[in-house]
């Protein structure tokens, strides 16, 4: 083999491992769907820790709602998103293969009914003839059924209208309607004017309780394990921050700055809503009681009983008899801290 035909050869076999290392790197990407609800490990997304950790090439993109981002999941758009146990448990039940493999936060005062002040609302006694609102399907539209239901009330007697958060603030404000189950930073702004009259967790101790979680495409989840692991390996960091280091998600903090910068509001709206969250460890996550257990799984049971109360409701159709297969404490198991 002369010089020339060397060369040549050794100039073909590089353009080979660089289209080679090429298409790798193609593979690696994935599109990752999240809310602005407040939460320690978006500052991940603010300084690109969730690609560093994990070596894919991500696209964070901002919905409003979980029933958005399913919607892209099921249209291929999106494989990864943070979404509420509502629209997860509708979503499911219509067929979407999906995967809850990080619980972010569990019913707790981080969502609330909002009512405005001069609505003429004290108590809860006094919602019959009133106007609220929540986002479509989402765990705040299923919680604010559930209260109705709870009071002995229909939709009849109370009005309650499906819109965005946004055009919720706005009608909020214009005097349209009496009060919004919303979170951050929508709950912010309505309790300018307004009350919290009833929290997420107020209603799920009255037998409605909700979570919101990362979800995979199931077929990405199986592809991609590794990814999943890593993604639950730098929410674990952050988290694990938060709960030692108080002073270090304060209003002043850098962390709170990066929050507002990706989420909106200000850095001291985004310090106040991290202290309403309630987190789970991830040994608690990967127990029985939540992603664990198979058919036994907490997560899996409100689910199915989501399921149920939205089929009564005639938001699904039907009630699957097992959601087990939409929950994995996979990620989490061996998942760094």
């Amino acid at each position: 083999m002369n010089i020339r035909t060397l060369l040549a050869a050794i100039t073909l076999g590089s353009a080979s491992l660089l289209a080679t290392f090429s298409v790798e790197a193609a593979d690696k990407k994935v599109v990752v769907a999240y809310q602005t609800d407040a939460l320690p490990s978006s500052v991940a997304i603010a300084n690109g820790e969730f690609a560093k950790a994990t070596g894919y090439d991500i696209d964070f993109r901002k919905f409003n709602s979980g029933a958005e981002i399913f919607a892209a999941i099921a249209s291929g758009d999106v494989q990864v998103g943070y979404v509420g146990s509502s629209p997860f448990a509708a979503a499911t039940s219509r067929g979407l293969e999906v995967k809850a493999f990080y619980l972010s936060s569990i019913s707790g005062i981080d969502e609330a009914l909002v009512v405005r002040n001069g609505s003429g609302i004290a108590s809860l006694s006094d919602l019959k003839g009133k106007k609220l609102a929540a986002a479509p399907v989402s765990t705040d539209h299923y919680q604010l059924l559930a209260l109705i239901k709870s009071l002995g009330l229909t939709e009849k007697d109370v009005q309650v209208f499906a819109i965005p958060q946004p055009e919720i603030v706005a009608s909020y404000n214009r005097g349209d309607i009496d009060g919004g189950f919303v979170w951050d930073p929508a709950l912010t702004e309505l309790k300018k004017n307004g009350k919290v009259l009833v929290t997420s967790k107020d209603v799920a101790d009255k037998g409605a309780p909700t979570f919101s979680a990362w979800v995979s495409a199931s077929k990405f989840a199986d592809e991609n394990p590794a990814f999943l692991k890593g993604f639950a390996s730098v929410v674990n960091k952050y988290y694990a921050s938060f709960a030692a280091d108080k002073k270090a998600w304060d209003a002043d903090s850098e962390n709170a700055k990066l929050l507002a910068k990706t989420l909106g509001g200000t850095p001291e709206q985004q310090a106040a809503a991290l202290k309403n969250l309630t987190l789970l460890t991830p040994e608690v996550q990967a127990s029985e009681a939540w992603l664990g257990g198979g058919e036994k799984s907490g997560a899996a049971k409100i689910l199915k009983d989501t399921a149920a109360f939205l089929k009564d409701q005639g938001k699904v159709s039907e009630v699957l008899p097992s959601y087990a297969a939409f929950v994995t404490p996979d990620a989490l198991v061996n998942a760094s801290n």
